[in-house]
């Protein structure tokens, strides 16, 4: 019998490995393209949104209303019982197709939820429409099980770089977020690629990055390394306190009120309630609706009412738990934020500098995700015209976040993320985050 001829396999590797990047590199461009305008679109609607908001405060009466309409809005369109990032979580994790129609769906949602005063983010919310555009790209382009998933990712990273400037961290998220203790490294390539062009269309289209200056940063020392400490382990406490509420909310107006249409109009009205309870006590103050990036600056400039992140965190629950749409992530920020500029004082550390280590490291303790936490720090303080943030801040943000990450214990914003490994010792545990069996 005649000998088949091998291919040698050093030259086959080197073939496919070739094409293999040659095709991603095409892939993340697209993904980039695509997910960073529809982004970009998001980013100047939802500064409309907000902007009529602030100019007719009576819209806030709406609330009601305005929760029902969405309510019906995703039971018209089949998406009844629709359950947000934790689906694009699965959708990588196990190639679970996402609809397409998730995307317009999710935009509208959160523009409604802005317009009539719901609190809620915008980064949590582009995840969503990011991972459901590009998973419908891999489809539309027959790809295979394993780069389906790599192209969902894609698409999350390059609409959050597009909305928040934060390319490296927007990446590294994507690839983090999904299974704790894992990192999806062949997707490196195609998100970091991703997240660059997409945020290259959003500065096409001049949306502004996100980034602050932070005032009082300390030098690496025992004492400030105790105080960074003790700050971490008072933002892990406030990181499960905020994983609590989120997921006790939905459960309570369940327990509590029949259909989600009552639950929607319900949660509007308490919204209301607390808006004109808060308006008392701080005559004419909505800093609580929306957003609130203003009441953000704010705490890293070293100014925050010392009860603004129990508020924040009372009005998102409420307001997410009712069935309005939007993210977590900004109101998360508020609340690391006020918190840290409050407590930072107690601890001998700057009120601006105790917001920035809040900001991040509350994000950390509730996405479980601390490599991306630390390149937010870098990409959100180092790049500040003062030039105070050194490689010694960035240390003292690290050993903060670690400790967070480690004493924030197995909870997360996302039910659908996998707890691979255990924070404490080097053993697989493979459980979801929230799970009680943990």
């Amino acid at each position: 019998m005649q000998a088949v001829q091998q291919r040698p396999p050093g030259r086959f590797n080197q073939a496919g490995q070739a094409l293999t990047f040659v095709k991603w590199m095409a892939f993340a461009a697209i993904c980039g393209v695509v997910c960073g305008g529809v982004a970009t679109a998001f980013y100047y609607a939802f500064s409309m949104v907000t902007d009529l908001r602030h100019q007719n405060p009576w819209l806030l009466w709406l609330l009601p209303l305005g929760g029902v309409a969405i309510v019906q809005l995703y039971r018209v369109c089949g998406m009844a019982g629709d359950r947000g990032t934790n689906f694009v979580l699965v959708a990588v994790r196990e190639n679970k197709p996402l609809r397409l129609r998730t995307a317009p769906l999710v935009f509208l949602s959160t523009m409604i939820t802005h317009l009539v005063g719901g609190s809620s983010g915008r980064e949590g919310a582009i995840l969503q429409i990011g991972g459901s555009i590009s998973s419908k790209i891999g489809r539309w382009m027959r790809l295979d099980d394993k780069d389906s998933r790599v192209i969902t990712m894609c698409g999350m990273a390059a609409a959050f770089s597009a909305l928040f400037g934060t390319p490296l961290t927007a990446a590294m998220f994507a690839m983090e977020v999904t299974s704790v203790g894992v990192l999806y490294y062949a997707a490196m390539v195609p998100c970091v690629l991703s997240a660059i062009v997409g945020l290259w269309m959003a500065q096409l289209f001049h949306v502004p990055a996100t980034a602050f200056t932070l005032e009082g940063i300390p030098n690496l020392s025992p004492l400030t390394l105790l105080q960074v400490i003790g700050m971490g382990i008072l933002f892990a406490l406030l990181s499960i306190c905020f994983c609590r509420l989120m997921h006790a909310a939905p459960h309570l107006y369940e327990k509590y009120l029949p259909g989600p249409n009552t639950r929607a109009a319900a949660g509007g009205a308490l919204v209301i309630a607390l808006t004109f309870l808060v308006w008392l006590w701080n005559p004419g103050s909505y800093d609580y609706n929306g957003a609130g990036e203003a009441v953000l600056h704010a705490a890293v400039s070293g100014h925050a009412r010392p009860e603004a992140f129990l508020l924040k965190m009372l009005f998102t629950t409420i307001t997410l738990g009712a069935g309005f749409k939007g993210g977590e992530i900004v109101p998360v920020f508020f609340t690391g934020a006020t918190f840290g500029c409050t407590v930072g004082p107690l601890l001998g550390l700057h009120p601006s500098f105790g917001a920035g280590l809040g900001m991040v490291c509350v994000f950390c303790g509730v996405t479980n995700c601390p490599i991306s936490s630390l390149l937010l720090a870098l990409e959100l303080f180092a790049g500040d015209s003062l030039g105070l943030f050194t490689g010694q801040s960035l240390c003292l943000f690290a050993v903060c976040l670690a400790v967070s990450y480690m004493l924030s214990g197995y909870y997360g914003l996302y039910s659908e993320q996998k707890i691979l490994y255990s924070k404490l010792r080097p053993e697989f545990i493979d459980k979801k985050a929230n799970d009680k069996e943990i």
